[in-house]
């Protein structure tokens, strides 16, 4: 079986059965559930999320993504930088990325203002670090993959000269 087929099938829909999924695969599902114990173990699946359209929820939930430059000594390396900000419950994403900026933080929070106090009072004083730059997320059209709103093509009015 290929796992690279039931990898993007689980990306996919990873509420799909183990028979369906074999199904799809052309899989027995006795060796599809072994796979996917396989890569859990392995640590290649570390777990299954829904993805949440935040618009369609009565409370407020607000992202921002934020770019952190910070200036590496001798006994300090992005590895280390990043254990400390991973463990921050706001802290829904980090990646090492080239570019402008050596980390990207997606931050969750219930407001504006919590967000940007989290950047300001736990973000922005590790030592290591010499900037951030904080970009609130106004709105989402996608999120992994799937598109999210009404569904409607274009809503906006036609003009006519």
């Amino acid at each position: 079986m290929d796992k690279q087929s039931l990898l993007d099938l689980l990306r996919h829909d990873a509420r799909e059965s183990v028979d369906d999924i074999a199904r799809q695969l052309g899989a027995d599902a006795e060796a599809v559930a072994a796979a996917l114990e396989e890569l859990e173990a392995d640590g290649v699946i570390r777990g299954y999320q829904a993805v949440v359209d935040w618009n369609n929820v009565d409370e407020e939930h607000v992202r921002a993504q934020v770019e952190v430059d910070v200036e590496l000594d001798r006994e300090t390396g992005y590895e280390e930088i990043s254990r400390r900000i991973a463990r921050f419950p706001e802290v829904a994403t980090l990646r090492l990325v080239s570019g402008d900026y050596d980390f990207f933080i997606e931050v969750e929070g219930e407001s504006m203002h919590a967000v940007s106090n989290f950047v300001s009072e736990r973000i922005a004083p590790i030592p290591e670090v010499t900037k951030t730059v904080t970009h609130f997320v106004m709105d989402s059209y996608k999120e992994e993959g799937i598109e999210l709103g009404d569904g409607d093509d274009d809503d906006r009015l036609s003009v006519s000269p």
